[in-house]
């Protein structure tokens, strides 16, 4: 992680039914999500900030399908991929990480 630290919290990272608990945190220049249990497949994520290109509020997911809790955000990058985590206190992120 770079040196410019900004923020980190645990969170969850969801993708489909697949879900992992872990650490997201922000740096000047990049998000980094380093998830607990490295068995599950999902992380760890390094992604350039500067390539977010949409940050939004989503639904956390159930099952992939029920929606559960209003936590969630959505990072989509310039290359069309999109990454869900699930956060306590989701305006501060969408705040921070809003463009």
């Amino acid at each position: 992680m770079d040196d410019g630290y900004i923020k980190s919290a645990t969170a969850t990272v969801q993708n489909g039914v697949a879900k992992a608990d872990g650490k997201l945190s922000v740096t000047t220049s990049s998000i980094h999500f380093e998830p607990y249990n490295k068995e599950f497949g999902l992380g760890p994520y390094e992604l350039d900030r500067n390539a977010v290109v949409k940050v939004k509020k989503c639904w956390g997911k159930g099952g992939g399908i029920l929606p559960v809790t209003s936590d969630g955000i959505e990072l989509t990058l310039e290359d069309g991929s999109a990454y869900q985590f699930i956060v306590a206190n989701p305006d501060d992120w969408l705040a921070l990480l809003g463009r």
